[in-house]
């Protein structure tokens, strides 16, 4: 039966030779025409587009996730903040996160300034360089499988387009959450292990181990999602004899160890009373965090000091969950699509030798797709629709190298009806999320149902023909109908600011109100499920007067999804003899703290971290802070009542207010904790 895909080397005793002569070959292409000069424009065009659809208009989203923005400017004040990742500057706590990202954007802010660009630049700018690695893993798996650096080149094209059009990416490489360095990483590692199976390089496998133990700083446990199918991917097909690929994948394993463990460790090895308070955990503890609120708690719903679970606000676990009313328009326009193809690719390079790099790249990114996938489809804990940005890489490197490599053999009927099904799976997909959205572009869901069944009709009936002028005007409209969705999907996602710690891509979906996590803290929408507005009142009677979020403009969930907006007369008051104190104020609440903080430049201890359910600081550690004169004012507000977690915060609001008189500033209930 015929080898469909051809291995990157030659069999025993001609190992060498393959590498030389496909070297060779392509140099001999750029000295012969200039396809690889175009080839570059090319790439550059499509980089380019990524750029200006990642960062035009990007100030319009301000602080955008003012939680992560309040902790970039923490760390542009002081390199202890930096290094811990802290919500504030005088290094109270930090975000419920490691600070990798943080880092980055910590960096941006120290040298040019605090400001929405300094920010979110950064981010979009991860979003090209995935992009372009994208692109360099499916044209590196595609070269050896077509033997012709044209089609090489399209295939990787494919999946940097996907990719760059995949609206949650463009909302997250928008947008100041760790999510963007985590994808970026991540395909890094993807392309490190498909290259290093290719070049039969161990350093390539250490370095994706390296690449994954970052992303761990970035996200923690979410990274190890990809790990198995990348080790499974070298263990099947890597050149080594059976004994040095298990050495290899373990010597990978120490490298992600040591690239995420030597930051851990400084954490846990640091005494307690010289570093910030670890958010998100109940022990102060890295570890508790990383296997607990960010851990297992994902899986199981069990996530003490939380505000949320499975069936709680976060959704319905379920197989179908991707393709629902918040997840679907985010991510699942060619999860369809990628499986067929995926799976088409596997079928056709059966008799393949072991280590053909199609079938490598096919475990890695159809691993990646259908782990991450089922992960977030059954999880019980706290998920938002924009955590599927992880299934994009695995999305796009099947659709980019099984579409490419299956158009090349269409004139085998079974793998022109396996286009055909791709294209249809791609059409009716597109034809039902869009019906979630109703009101959005309705003649574009006709448009692409009718484009795609008569392309597909076309591709089977005429996979046989050699019209130059038919194939690439069917293999263009093919492509231009199957991502003219996502791409809709994303220009609106750029279209409108985007701020709040939960954010959604596309326009409003039935059942997913209108403009949720769009400059959520002006809109005051709702998620659906979620609970709203009242919450606990942390004090008691009397106390957070302000409104919900002390009488500032707040989020969404009382100040606990969206920062608030102080008035000038508070911000002024905060200001005044602050150089007295480490803060200018406390409050409850992360996100809270960090509206404040951001509008006046000072530190602001946020009480509780995140959801205001931290020990942090407890009773006691608050009273001697205002008696060493260490906090100027507490400012009152309400939350929701958190899942279990300390109850240091409501302690320390209740004896607040029935210590010090309360006054108004600005439409603000205050505390001036002296006297």
């Amino acid at each position: 039966m015929t080898t469909y895909f051809k291995p990157l080397t030659e069999p025993a005793g001609q190992a060498s030779a393959a590498p030389s002569r496909l070297a060779s070959r392509s140099g001999a292409v750029r000295r012969s025409n200039p396809g690889p000069v175009r080839h570059r424009l090319e790439l550059t065009a499509v980089l380019v587009g990524t750029a200006v659809l990642y960062i035009w208009g990007l100030g319009a989203s301000g602080w955008a996730n003012a939680f992560y923005s309040a902790a970039a400017q923490a760390g542009s004040q002081d390199w202890t903040a930096w290094f811990f990742g802290s919500s504030d500057a005088a290094n109270s706590i930090t975000v419920d996160k490691p600070p990798a990202a943080l880092w980055i954007t910590g960096l941006s802010v120290r040298l040019f300034g605090l400001n929405s660009w300094s920010i979110l630049v950064p981010q979009a700018l991860m979003g090209v360089a995935t992009a372009w690695i994208m692109y360099l893993a499916i044209r590196r798996a595609a070269l050896p499988a077509t033997d012709n650096l044209r089609l090489a080149h399209r295939a990787g094209l494919l999946a940097a387009a996907v990719l760059a059009l995949t609206p949650v990416a463009t909302l997250m490489f928008r947008f100041n959450n760790p999510d963007a360095l985590l994808v970026l990483l991540m395909t890094a590692a993807g392309y490190a292990v498909v290259r290093s199976i290719q070049d039969r390089k161990l350093r390539w496998l250490i370095l994706a181990g390296v690449f994954l133990g970052f992303g761990f700083l970035a996200k923690q446990l979410q990274v190890l999602l990809v790990v198995p199918g990348f080790a499974l991917a070298y263990l099947v097909s890597a050149h080594p004899k059976p004994g040095k690929r298990v050495l290899h994948l373990l010597a990978a394993g120490g490298a992600m160890v040591v690239s995420a463990g030597w930051w851990i460790a400084a954490v846990e090895l640091v005494p307690a009373n010289l570093r910030p308070y670890i958010g998100g955990s109940q022990n102060n503890s890295i570890l508790e965090l990383t296997f607990g609120y960010n851990g297992l708690g994902r899986l199981n719903g069990d996530e003490t000091g939380s505000v949320g679970g499975g069936g709680n606000g976060w959704g319905t676990p379920g197989l179908l969950r991707m393709f629902g009313t918040e997840f679907g328009g985010q991510i699942a326009w060619l999860i369809p699509t990628a499986l067929i193809l995926g799976g088409a690719l596997l079928w056709l390079g059966r008799r393949a030798p072991r280590t053909d790099v199609v079938r490598a790249s096919v475990i890695v990114w159809g691993s990646w797709l259908l782990v991450t996938g089922l992960v977030f489809s059954y999880m019980q804990g706290i998920i938002h629709p924009y955590y599927s940005v992880a299934l994009a890489p695995g999305i796009a490197g099947l659709v980019g190298l099984g579409g490419v490599l299956l158009w090349q053999r269409r004139q085998q009927l079974p793998v022109a009806l396996l286009l055909g099904a791709s294209l249809l799976a791609a059409g009716f997909t597109a034809f039902a999320l869009l019906g979630q959205a109703p009101t959005f572009l309705p003649w574009l869901r006709w448009v692409v149902i009718l484009g795609t069944v008569l392309l597909a009709a076309v591709v089977v009936l005429t996979g046989r023909w050699r019209w130059v002028w038919l194939t690439r005007t069917t293999a263009g409209l093919a492509v231009a109908v199957g991502l003219a969705a996502p791409l809709a999907y994303s220009v609106a996602t750029a279209a409108v600011p985007h701020t709040g710690a939960i954010v959604s891509a596309g326009p409003a979906t039935a059942g997913f109100g209108p403009g949720f996590g769009r400059n959520a803290s002006a809109q005051g929408v709702r998620r659906p499920g979620a609970q709203q507005g009242t919450g606990q009142a942390l004090g008691g009677q009397g106390f957070g007067g302000g409104g919900l979020n002390g009488g500032g403009q707040g989020g969404a969930m009382g100040g606990l999804l969206g920062a608030t907006t102080p008035s000038s007369e508070l911000v002024t008051a905060l200001k005044a003899d602050a150089g007295n104190y480490t803060w200018a104020a406390a409050v409850v609440g992360s996100n809270n703290a960090a509206g404040y903080q951001l509008a006046t430049g000072l530190p602001v201890m946020a009480v509780g971290g995140f959801n205001g359910t931290d020990p942090s600081p407890t009773l006691a550690q608050f009273q001697q802070l205002v008696a060493d004169g260490k906090i100027h004012y507490f400012i009152g507000g309400r939350l929701m009542q958190g899942n279990g977690g300390s109850d240091a915060s409501s302690e320390i609001a209740a004896w607040v207010a029935a210590n010090y008189q309360a006054q108004t500033i600005g439409g603000t209930t205050v505390y001036e904790l002296r006297g």
